[in-house]
C-alpha cells in the first residue's frame, strides 16, 4: 500500500462496525411476540407445521429479510409476524431490539421484542406455516429455569461421503500445515437452554431469546 492509499483505506473502513462475513450466513429475524393476558404478559409461541423447514419445533414468528419489500430489519420482524400469525401490522408495536445472535450452524439472526394488542383468541394463523400456537406466562420462565446442555462444534477439512469416496474441502496435508488440521478437529462447544413445556420442548435460539428476556427483567440501578 503507497503512503497516499491510508486516506482512501480510512474513508472505507466502517463508521459502525458490524459483522464481519455477514453475507456468508443465512441471515434472518425474529419477533418475540408478547401479549397481555389478564394483569400479566404472555409469550405468543408457533409450532411450525411438518410441511415446511424445522418442522414441528417451536419457535417465535420470523424469517428471512426481503430487501424489495422491506425497508428495515424491524419491517422484516412485522411482516413475518404479520404472515404467519394474521396478526394486523398495526396492532404490533415493536417494544426494543436485543442483541444480535451468531449461531454455530452459519446463522446470523437479529432479535426484537413486540406487543400485539390482541387478544390470544383472535389470532388466526397462517395454517400453510403453523400447525398450532399457544401463550406461556413470562412469570412461568421467571420461575423455571432452563436446562443446559452442549453440542460439540467440529471443523472438518476433509471427510468421506455417502459412495465412500474422501471429499477434500481445504487441503491442509497438502499445504504442510500443523498435522491437527488435515482431518477433523474440535472447534469449541456451544450451550443449548432446554425448557419443557406442556406442549413440548422449546429450546435452541427460541430458548436463548426467552432466557435473555426474563433475565432482563430485573431492574437497572
Amino acid at each position: 500500500m503507497k503512503i497516499e492509499q491510508i486516506e482512501i483505506l480510512i474513508q472505507n473502513l466502517p463508521q459502525a462496525p458490524g459483522i464481519y462475513g455477514r453475507d456468508e450466513f443465512l441471515n434472518s429475524v425474529v419477533l418475540a411476540l408478547l401479549i397481555p393476558v389478564g394483569d400479566e404478559y404472555h409469550f405468543v409461541f408457533q409450532k411450525r407445521h411438518n410441511s415446511i423447514r424445522q418442522g414441528g419445533e417451536i419457535c417465535f414468528p420470523g424469517g428471512c429479510c426481503d430487501p424489495v419489500i422491506d425497508g428495515s430489519l424491524e419491517q422484516t420482524a412485522i411482516r413475518e409476524t404479520t404472515e404467519e400469525m394474521g396478526i394486523p401490522e398495526e396492532k404490533i408495536r415493536i417494544i426494543g431490539r436485543l442483541d444480535t445472535l451468531v449461531m454455530p450452524m452459519r446463522a446470523i439472526v437479529d432479535a426484537f421484542v413486540g406487543v400485539a394488542d390482541v387478544p390470544f383468541e383472535a389470532i388466526k394463523p397462517n395454517q400453510k406455516e403453523v400447525e398450532s400456537i399457544f401463550a406461556t406466562p413470562i412469570s412461568f420462565f421467571e420461575s423455571h429455569k432452563p436446562e443446559i446442555f452442549e453440542i460439540k462444534t467440529v471443523m472438518q477439512s476433509r471427510f468421506i461421503d455417502e459412495q465412500g469416496r474422501e471429499v477434500v474441502l481445504f487441503p491442509a496435508r497438502e499445504m504442510n500445515l500443523p498435522e491437527k488440521y488435515h482431518t477433523q478437529w474440535e472447534s469449541g462447544r456451544y450451550k443449548v437452554y432446554v425448557y419443557r413445556l406442556p406442549e413440548g420442548i422449546l429450546w435452541g435460539l427460541t430458548a436463548r431469546i426467552v432466557r435473555d428476556i426474563v433475565n432482563k427483567l430485573t431492574p437497572v440501578h
